[in-house]
């Protein structure tokens, strides 16, 4: 309130209804930045020193070198790295549970199917339930890293 009276504007409040989605994209991105930079960067020191050599040699641009040497060596990476968030966003909880007394209005006992199958079996005594919830999303996750995998890792004609 105080910095809305003092710059004489509305800064939106990222616990709203409208705002708590992002809020929370951003905590995990954040989260998990350093993790995939650690995966490109791994995958980056494997690729021979020739291939930037040749190119340029070739008179490529940095963004020539980027799009023809260093993506399609990382592509492993970027789909494992894909996948591990895919994974992640399924599981999303712990965020979503600490906001939740933060704001009770925009994070529901069901927001995330992992918060939901915990409301069902911690506050509603429904263990069969939560269960099959927690089965379904399982493979759930699997179908879609798989479609991932597959898409990820076919050759280009």
């Amino acid at each position: 309130e105080n910095i809305n009276d003092a710059l004489g504007t509305s800064i939106a409040n990222p616990l709203s209804p409208d705002w708590v989605l992002l809020s929370i994209g951003n905590i995990v991105t954040w989260e998990f930045v350093g993790y995939n930079m650690l995966i490109f960067y791994s995958a980056l020191r494997v690729v021979p020193t020739s291939l930037y050599e040749a190119a340029e040699l070739d008179g490529a641009s940095q963004w020539q070198v980027v799009r023809a040497v260093k993506i399609p060596a990382i592509r492993g990476s970027l789909v494992i790295a894909t996948i591990f968030s895919i994974i992640g966003s399924f599981q999303l909880f712990n965020e979503p549970s600490i906001l939740q007394s933060l704001a009770p209005n925009a994070i529901t006992t069901y927001f995330t199917p992992n918060l939901y199958a915990y409301s069902l079996s911690f506050s509603g005594q429904q263990y069969n339930y939560s269960a099959t919830v927690a089965i379904i999303m399982g493979v759930l996750t699997m179908i879609v890293a798989y479609v991932v995998q597959l898409r990820g890792m076919r050759k280009e004609a």
